[in-house]
């Protein structure tokens, strides 16, 4: 008989505490809008056992995963590769990730994030009981892409104002909104999981800790569900963003509006589908995982030699912020990490349960990969969810190659090579259609 279990924990840190936003050198959290948590749930079959936590943080670096994931493990009598931790990529939590020269790693609070991962893994195994799940698959537009063509053929991030020689987005967004729902044998619910490609950006570069949208859609849920673990497995977001680029077209939603809309939004949709939803006790787990060779692509000469003397400029005092010390410190860092090796290595897990598909992979994929993903997927029933098992960085398509800026130019975080996002598409699939076949025979 299936099993879940579920627990949740706060993991707001100290105010003073860095904020992750890359263009700001110094960002210390002033004020708390809502909590940050750390949400897990706890699948078996008896068989398979599954531990997916999804924490608000931007990003976690593979090496700290790894140590987190051995120690929960530890603690939990847990496979170690059975568990995936995620992040939803919220931009107002702490400094994790080193996307600014200047910024410093809060250490501290990473420490105190695997201590509460370890409690997270230990209490939703503990509390694991005879489970009924129960999915819907529906549509929740949460995101835009926000790449944006021009006529001399560049592409750039967002549309800057004014600017009138646009020539239409890059590549498509993806609204799909997978919802999967672990209740007791009573029908109660024990823990709310869905899937959508969005980037939680609305408090970008202020001094505020918020968990952004999935904070609101979660408290909303709470006030329908009762007080349960909600986790968000964020989708294929690289290329997404909240506000449509597209020159006098879309709402601009202001910060507060933007959590506020798109949390109802999500968890309007999620209750709709858990309405609908048939509950099932006889579902069974199929789980398997693939750690993917990939080459690193460095940056060239001139782009190295323009980046290193930005970061001259700024040891020296001037006082260089935004995209122009982003990518500079990218681009060094890349070179200082890669340069003898040019090779890393991702994890990506494909999951079964029932009819129900997942994917992970730590990348922030362009959207297309996701929806390449989904049709070669053997289920319509399938999330693709990023930033799992690390942060493997932007990957995206070669139209983002040719297009060139941020996202699209060699950075740290977007080292690989172009050939990367079809190299992770064609083993998500090898692996999904694996994961069926042993489920099916």
């Amino acid at each position: 008989m299936l099993k879940s279990g579920a627990a949740s924990a706060v993991i707001t840190p100290e105010l003073g505490t860095q904020i992750q936003g890359a263009g700001i050198p110094d960002q210390p959290a002033l004020s708390v809008r809502d909590e940050l948590e750390a949400n897990a749930l706890f699948l078996s079959d008896g068989n398979t056992p599954v531990l997916l936590v999804s924490c608000d943080i931007g990003s976690l670096q593979s090496e700290f995963v790894a140590a987190a994931r051995a120690e929960m493990a530890e603690a939990s009598d847990l496979p170690e590769r059975s568990i995936i931790i995620t992040c939803t990529h919220t931009h107002s939590a702490p400094s994790v990730h080193k996307t600014n020269y200047l910024k410093p790693i809060e250490h501290g609070f990473l420490d105190d994030l695997r201590e509460h991962l370890t409690n997270l893994a230990v209490e939703a195994t503990q509390v694991a009981r005879p489970a009924m799940v129960g999915w819907g698959l529906g549509e929740a537009r949460l995101g835009y892409n926000r790449r944006c063509c021009w006529a001399n053929g560049s592409h750039s991030m967002y549309n800057p104002e004014g600017r009138e020689d646009f020539t239409g987005l890059e590549g498509p967004d993806d609204p799909s909104h997978l919802a999967l729902f672990a209740c007791d044998t009573d029908g109660a619910p024990l823990a709310v999981l869905y899937n959508n490609a969005a980037h939680p950006t609305a408090f970008y570069g202020q001094n505020v800790f918020s968990a952004d949208f999935p904070g609101a859609a979660r408290e909303n849920l709470r006030e329908e569900l009762g007080d349960i673990p909600v986790l968000f497995l964020n989708g294929a977001q690289g290329d997404i963003c909240r506000n449509l680029s597209i020159p006098g077209q879309g709402q601009r939603f202001s910060a507060e509006q933007s959590v506020l809309h798109y949390g109802h939004v999500a968890a309007g949709e999620t209750m709709r589908l858990f309405h609908e939803t048939v509950l099932r006790d006889d579902v069974s787990l199929g789980h398997c995982y693939e750690d993917l060779s990939l080459p690193v692509q460095l940056p060239d000469p001139q782009r190295l030699e323009w980046a290193r003397s930005v970061l001259e400029r700024m040891d020296s005092g001037e006082d260089i912020r935004g995209m122009e010390g982003i990518l500079a410190w990218g681009a060094v860092s890349l070179q200082d990490a890669f340069a003898e090796d040019p090779v890393d290595s991702v994890a990506i897990h494909a999951l079964r349960l029932g009819d129900v598909a997942l994917v992970t992979q730590p990348f922030e994929l362009f959207c297309q990969f996701g929806l390449d993903i989904k049709r070669r997927s053997p289920t319509d029933l399938i999330g693709v969810c990023s930033l799992a098992d690390g942060h493997g960085g932007y990957c995206p398509t070669m139209y983002g190659i040719i297009g060139g800026g941020y996202s699209g130019e060699p950075i740290q975080w977007r080292r690989f090579s172009p050939d990367a996002g079809y190299r992770v598409a064609d083993e998500a699939c090898r692996l999904l259609h694996s994961v069926w076949a042993k489920r099916s025979g």
